[in-house]
């Protein structure tokens, strides 16, 4: 009799074993589970981090979209450079927009030593000033003394050459449409 109710109990003990297995791999799989996973990235998530480690990335929100350079040639490219007696910092992103037309975003100084922790203004493209650029199909606009905007140099490593910051900017393309750079962030290796 002994025997048989071992038998039993060890039965039983697979039997709830294998439940508990069971039980916790649901658990487990159920706790994995994010009922976020399914809600799309807005705009800004969509972005780049705010970095400064020359992780070459550039993105902004290009009037209220993610831009984020991608495909081509030279999607983006980052110089610093000291020229004829003066600095001159060039940063452009380029990608195709939905109708496959060229789409650029630029940041430039135009004579300008950039310094990190401190803002420029960016308006007229004059020496000494810094601005900022928008093309569509290889036309140019930039900002002016009223389209105007902001970049902030927040790391600039001249050893490593790094160079990273924040921007935002608004413009007026050559069909006298207004646009909106907002939220603007690049981490990026320069050349000299």
């Amino acid at each position: 009799m002994k025997s048989k109710i071992q038998k039993y109990q060890k039965s039983n003990l697979k039997i709830v074993s294998k439940n508990l297995l069971l039980l916790l791999f649901t658990t487990f799989i159920l706790s994995c589970c994010n009922k976020d996973d399914d809600k799309p990235l807005t705009e800004l998530e969509k972005l780049p981090p705010a970095t400064q480690v020359g992780a070459n990335t550039f993105g902004c929100l290009l009037d209220d979209k993610a831009f984020i350079p991608a495909g081509g040639i030279n999607p983006l490219d980052c110089v610093y450079q000291f020229v004829d007696g003066g600095y001159y910092f060039a940063l452009q992103g380029n990608k195709r927009n939905i109708d496959n037309i060229g789409v650029l975003i630029g940041l430039s100084t135009n004579n300008l030593e950039i310094n990190p922790n401190i803002s420029y203004s960016l308006n007229d493209n004059f020496t000494g000033k810094a601005y900022g650029s928008y093309a569509l199909a290889g036309i140019f606009s930039e900002t002016n003394n009223i389209q105007t905007g902001f970049l902030n140099i927040t790391n600039l490593d001249t050893q490593n050459q790094i160079v990273s910051g924040t921007f935002w900017f608004d413009v007026i393309d050559f069909q006298r449409n207004p646009h909106q750079i907002r939220e603007g962030r690049f981490d990026m290796q320069y050349t000299q």
